[in-house]
């Protein structure tokens, strides 16, 4: 400040006219004083003017557009107007005084000084609380405490001060650099700022907060006063105005209370223990007579005041005397608060009005204090009893003494009576005094005290030792598990079940904290972003896409048990269609205590979580090194190290190779738990663009801590965000593709080539127009995409020499040398070369670091052409990686599939008939035409691309259609499977991929197989063996290999080869053990256990259950696991006292999910379950349950094909036949409809009819016909009424199959088939020779 001589315009302008030759006018610097000689002197001068944090983020050299964050802030508005006769040099001292008083007193409570304003009255001071690296839990108490202290000094202490005004509000304001480049400048803008400004005027003399403030701060209300509302300019709504009092001697004290009182409606969640040490201390107190303690010590949110409310629930219950209370920041001043309160709990005078306090307080004392004595209470519960000469002779220390033995005496007599519990909550909140007076209490009288600590805070040395008392024990509280913190979230919503994707939401960013989930249900509710629907109503079955994914909600909702109350309305509730629960941006109150841990980090890890946090969850350090420019990589391992260790980060897993030692063992005949050493992977990750030095740990990570991710997030302005998610895009874009073992491409076939027509004629975004620069300033420049460029293996097949000629030398003639070739194509196989060991898939990597969070990057960025590109990427790695590409097909939406199969063909350009007759034209037009459309070579190459495209989604779509219509065994359904299966297979054959095709031919022989066409089934089987060396030896190669051993070891199996079935089942399990393809390894699985199971080697059937328990338990496979239950119920029934899983187990999951849409559509599966449930209840005799599931099972006999499945449930319900007549008394068989104990007959007759394909489940077919009729011959003639055991029949059939198929082990392909058929077709007619004797 200067004294300023009157304003002379004539000579200002012609000192600016002689300033005009030396202006300059081209030079890039404008001010001359930048160019100047560092001076370090002037340098240290002037960096006492720059915030610490700021200044200390300028020296680690971050970059100016990282420094700008968006948070919520308190700002303090100091105004100081002084008196005019005041003398210039005297108010500049006075200014100095208060700036320095004013920067001591914010900085404790977390706040800057940011500006000073000078205005010709005064001047005003900005003060910040909560910038970054300075939040605090408390930021608002502080604010207000720090604004009444600046406001007494100044009235105080400047003398020359006209009128202190001080204004606090509370909310989100931008944080960071305004002004150009050669003038920025740090400060603060906001709707906020300017409301703080107005109320300097509109209420001036005072300490004013706005609404917010006053009830963030969570001080008491008598420290506040509401003021009267009045206009403010540009403020249209400021809401309700209070005037902070400080903090001011109380005239009485605190009020009895706990923070929560106990919800009827909703009991406590996982707290047994804590409830049981409680207990504990209740009965040591009653039966040792001695004091107890149990202090509960948790984080904020962790359910400790709630705990409290039930404890006191449980005391006033049992007639104990509860005294609760609960402290709060400001109480911990005020000496011996905490006795003083609870003692006026206990004599009742805390609710009682003033003038009867005195009367009341008499009637308690009287009788155990002396009278001479009561008068030491008066400063202490504030009454006026007469001062006695016994006591005005004593100090203070000495009243002190006794009044903490007079109130020792009072309570001593209380206990005697009634128990008495004292109830504390955040009791870090008291005093040094109550602890002291605590300690001797808990010594000397038999009183229960229970407590409530956070951990953050430093206590005392008196509560330290109160704590090491060995009558004081500390009970930690530990978080909510998963499942009583969905059902928390249940009862704060309202409903009885709730939605798979609300599920994670809240289990991601709640982690076990009762506060969050309450905070977080109570945020959906207000958002109103959930549907809530009535349990009670039944919804129909809605064949749409668009209901598709809410069908797909319904088997992995989370449901507890109703309230019994039959008037009760339930409902359940699901997210909106409209709504992204990963886009919901946090609540305030949650973002608040987010951004409170990472302020306590330095500033470079603040950084670091945040670039990392605009990666996504999990990331990647070389991308993270992207978004740091500057960091070397031994900078960011050091931080990482440093923010692992305290949990904010943690690495990832690292992904290890399968073992060498294959899980099953042919030979193995015990079971034995062997522990394997697991081998270090050393395959680089998909991110790795260079070699690095070896790190002590993967280099992917995680984020530890919850809602930290998100909350940093937050804070980046959105043109930053942008900026950065634009840079994480650009670096993963040339990562979108198949890992190198899959040899590149799409995850899409040839999806690249499909949309680079719309994206070059879609103009130039930012991201398709994207340079790399080397740093995150973006620069747009013309271009296009740069979408992946591998080159793909499809070719288009045309007529050759090479086609016509015999197959090369290595063509495969029989089973058995394929699966030599195969093992010598796998022994030979170098180690540089070996695609099983030395070259696992990535893919996997590939959609969670790359295609996923390209994803999200594009839509924050508002590339949404690429972001749905790169969705489809992602989801079709999704269904490739979980080897399932038909979604509704696996969902029991099988209308839907059917329909969403047909509209795919009619965008791929093939159609697919609805009508008979149009099978019939379209069959013909495939035998005919379309195999002479392959000598049509093609023209153009990009051209062809795009149709292999398309023939490899013709493929798919086929393949579905087929076995869509393949599940029901009607005529109708078969021409149209029929045809699907030939239009796949010319599909197939105009593709040059030898993998293709051999997998369409195997599916072609499966398909045969299932429908009963021998012929069919082992000619294709035959040509894809001779195809099969033609592979190329790759992942898909291999993929193909797989599929025809699982295929040849199912052939085996229904021709009844069983050893070299479980042979060729051991060799397809070990390849798709490495190719991690799931489905395929369970279905090579069910083909093992059920030769294992024909061959008696249960040892091994219990092996191979449990390989499949251990990899059907990594997911929600219904359908894998009827599978498996179904195994697992023949084991029971047959396995000689060997066990996998209990008969209750399987019983509870089949009653669980025989209704679902999955399993209803497999008849198959579900016709084998039935039978073998009602053979276990007819083994207990259990009539009404077997003709349960007997009846059940003769409804879905119809509904078979040939299949394996399909033939072992026939079989089964055969023998419930043979069981029913053989052992169902007569009583029992009034049950039964009419007429069904006649039916076997014909039963058998469609057994040998239908399943022709499957003839190692013949002989035990026609050892039951057999059977059947000795038991109808003896029935007609009466000789007896003697029926042989159950057991005893089917243990000879089973050694009568046993030595049939050991004896024609040896017999191959159609021969073997027809001969076993010859001696059905004999059997079948001496059987009918026997049933017209037997009716003659």
């Amino acid at each position: 400040m200067r004294i300023i001589d009157p304003f002379d315009f004539d000579e200002h302008f012609d000192k600016c006219l002689n300033y005009l030759p030396h202006y300059r006018t081209s030079a890039d610097i404008l001010r001359t004083a930048l160019e100047l000689d560092p001076d370090s002197a002037l340098e240290q001068t002037l960096r006492k003017h720059i915030m610490k944090n700021l200044l200390k983020k300028i020296d680690e050299g971050q970059p100016m557009e990282y420094i700008s964050e968006f948070r919520t802030v308190t700002m303090v508005l100091v105004s100081l107007e002084f008196h005019k006769t005041a003398w210039m040099l005297h108010l500049c001292h006075l200014i100095q005084e208060a700036a320095l008083y004013i920067s001591t007193v914010i900085e404790k409570g977390g706040g800057q000084l940011s500006r000073i304003f000078m205005f010709e009255k005064g001047c005003m001071f900005l003060c910040v609380f909560g910038l970054p690296g300075d939040k605090k839990p408390d930021e608002c108490a502080h604010a207000l405490e720090s604004s009444f202290s600046i406001f007494s000094f100044c009235w105080e202490n400047l003398a020359e001060t006209k009128l202190v005004s001080i204004s606090v509000t509370n909310g989100p304001v931008f944080c960071g650099m305004v002004g150009a480049v050669a003038r920025h400048e740090y400060t603060v803008i906001g709707p906020k700022v300017s409301l703080v400004a107005k109320m300097i005027t509109a209420y001036p003399g005072l300490v004013s907060c706005d609404e917010v403030t006053y009830l963030r701060s969570m001080l008491p209300a008598y420290n506040f006063k509401k003021l009267p509302e009045k206009m403010m300019k540009n403020i249209s709504n400021p809401g309700k105005i209070y005037e902070y009092l400080g903090h001011r001697r109380r005239i009485m004290f605190g009020k009895r209370h706990l923070a929560r009182e106990r919800d009827k409606n909703q009991s406590l969640l996982d707290r047994e223990k804590e409830v049981e040490a409680f207990r504990t201390a209740q009965q040591g107190c009653l039966h040792q007579r001695k004091g107890q303690a149990v202090l509960y010590e948790g984080r904020r949110g962790y359910g400790k005041s709630q705990l409290l409310a039930e404890i006191n629930f449980l005391a006033q219950k049992e007639g104990h005397r509860v005294l609760p209370l609960k402290l709060k920041e400001a109480d911990s001043k005020h000496c011996f608060y905490t006795i003083q309160t609870l003692m006026a709990i206990f004599f009742e005078i805390d609710t009682c009005p003033a003038y009867y306090r005195q009367e009341c307080l008499y009637k308690q004392l009287h009788g155990t204090v002396e009278e001479p004595l009561h008068c030491l209470f008066n400063d202490l519960f504030f009454v006026k009893f007469p001062l006695s000469f016994r006591v005005s002779h004593m100090d203070n220390p000495a009243r002190h003494r006794k009044i903490k033995a007079c109130l020792l005496q009072v309570l001593q007599k209380a206990v005697r009576e009634t128990p008495l519990i004292f109830l504390i909550d955040e009791a870090q909140y008291m005093d040094a005094a109550s602890w002291e007076f605590l300690g001797t209490l808990l010594s000397s009288v038999p009183i229960i005290m229970v407590m409530t600590l956070t951990p953050a805070f430093t206590l005392c040395g008196w509560a330290r030792h109160f704590l090491q008392s060995p009558q004081a024990t500390l009970v930690p509280i530990s978080k909510l598990a998963a499942t009583s913190l969905l059902r928390m979230a249940c009862w704060e919503l309202g409903v009885v079940s709730i939605p798979q994707e609300l599920q994670i939401y809240l289990l991601c960013r709640c982690l076990g904290n009762p506060l969050y989930c309450e905070v977080l249900c109570q945020d959906l509710l207000s958002k109103n972003i959930l549907f809530f629907h009535d349990l009670q109503k039944e919804e129909e079955e809605n064949s749409k896409w668009e209901t598709l994914s809410a069908n797909a909600m319904k088997s992995t909702m989370y449901s507890i048990c109703p309230a019994s109350s039959e008037d009760q309305e339930l409902y359940v509730c699901t997210v909106k269609d409209d709504v992204n629960l990963d886009t919901v941006l946090l609540p305030p109150l949650l973002k608040e205590i987010a951004v409170n841990q990472l302020d306590q980090l330095s500033s470079e890890e603040q950084l670091l979580v945040k670039c990392a946090a605009v990666i996504g969850h999990s990331f990647h350090i070389d991308l993270l090194q992207r978004l740091l420019p500057g960091w070397g990589k031994s900078k960011l391992l050091q931080v990482l190290r440093a923010l692992v260790d305290i949990h904010v980060l943690h690495w990832c897993n690292k992904s290890q190779e399968l073992s060498a030692e294959p899980l099953l063992v042919p030979s193995s005949v015990e079971i034995t738990e062997q522990t394997k050493e697991k081998r270090k992977s050393d395959a680089g990750s998909p991110l790795r663009l260079q070699e690095e030095p070896p790190l002590p740990q993967t280099e992917l990570l995680e984020f530890g801590v919850p809602l930290l991710r998100e909350a940093a997030w937050e804070l980046w302005p959105k043109t930053q965000q942008a900026a950065l998610h634009l840079e994480c895009a650009c670096f993963l874009r040339a990562l979108a593709c198949r890992c190198g073992s899959c040899r590149g491409g799409d995850f899409v076939p040839f999806h690249r080539f499909a949309i680079c027509s719309t994206k070059s004629s879609g103009g130039t975004s930012r991201f398709c127009s994207y340079k790399d620069t080397g740093s995150i300033i973006t620069q747009v420049i013309t271009g296009k995409l740069q979408l992946p460029s591998p080159q793909d293996s499809f070719q288009f097949r045309t007529k050759s020499p090479r086609s016509q000629e015999a197959f090369t030398r290595e063509h495969c003639r029989t089973e058995e040398e394929f699966l030599d070739q195969v093992n010598r194509k796998l022994s030979q196989t170098s180690p540089e070369k070996d695609s099983l060991t030395t070259k696992p898939c990535r893919c996997r990597e590939v959609l969670n670091l790359v295609l996923s969070p390209l994803t999200r990057h594009c839509l924050v960025i508002g590339e949404n052409t690429c972001a749905f590109y790169y969705l489809l990427e992602a989801a079709a790695a999704s269904l490739d990686l979980s080897d399932n590409y038909m979604v509704c097909f696996n969902m029991g939406q099988i209308t839907l599939a059917k329909k969403l199969a047909r509209q795919a063909l009619r965008l791929l350009r093939r159609n697919f008939p609805w009508t008979w007759f149009g099978v019939i034209f379209q069959t013909f037009l495939e035998k005919c035409w379309r195999s002479c459309s392959l000598s049509q070579p093609p023209n153009n190459p990009s051209e062809n691309k795009k149709k292999l495209a398309v023939l490899q989604q013709q493929v798919r779509c086929l393949s579905l259609l087929r076995q869509l219509y393949n599940l029901e065994a009607t005529a109708f359904n078969r021409r149209f499977a029929c045809l699907a299966a030939l239009m796949q297979k010319n599909s197939a054959k105009e593709l040059a991929s030898e993998a293709q095709v051999v997998s369409t031919y195997v599916a072609l022989s499966q398909f045969a197989q299932n429908m009963g066409d021998r012929e069919k089934w082992l000619h294709s089987e035959q040509v894809a063996i001779q195809k099969s060396s033609l592979c190329w030896f790759s992942r898909e190669g291999l993929l193909a290999t797989a599929q025809l051993m699982q295929a040849l070891a199912y052939t085996k199996l229904c021709l009844g080869h069983l050893d070299f079935s479980i042979k060729l089942g051991f060799q397809a399990h070990e390849i798709c053990r490495h190719l991690k393809k799931p489905a395929l390894e369970n279905l090579v699985l069910s083909v093992l256990f059920r030769s294992a199971f024909l061959k008696k080697k249960f040892d091994l059937c219990v092996h191979v259950l449990k390989s499949q328990w251990a990899l059907l338990s990594q997911g929600h496979d219904v359908l894998g696991l009827a599978c498996f239950y179904a195994a697992c119920l023949d084991l029971l029934l047959y396995g000689e006292g060997w066990l996998c899983r209990p008969f209750g187990e399987c019983l509870h999951f089949i009653e669980r999910y025989e209704h679902s849409c999955v399993l209803t559509s497999q008849s198959d599966v579900m016709l084998g379950v039935h039978s073998s449930l009602a053979m276990w209840f007819a083994r207990d005799s259990q009539w009404n349950l077997f003709e349960h599931h007997f009846s059940k099972a003769r409804r879905l006999v119809k509904k078979t094909n040939a299949s394996l499945f399909g033939s072992h449930g026939f079989v089964r319900f055969l023998e419930c036949h043979v069981l029913m007549l053989q052992k169902m008394p007569e009583g029992a068989s009034k049950l039964t409809p009419p007429g069904t104990r006649h039916q076997p007959l014909q039963y058998f007759k469609e057994f040998f009819s239908r399943c022709v394909t499957c003839p190692v489940y013949h002989q035990r077919v026609s050892e039951l016909k057999a059977s059947v009729m000795r038991y109808r011959k003896r029935e007609s003639t009466s000789l007896t009424n003697i029926t042989r055991p159950f057991d005893t029949c089917l243990t000879r059939i089973w050694i009568e199959e046993e030595e049939l198929l050991e004896g024609n082990s040896s017999f191959e392909g159609n021969m073997g088939i027809q001969r076993l058929v010859r001696v059905a077709d004999v059997k079948e007619k001496k059987d009918e020779e026997e049933i017209q004797e037997c009716v003659c």
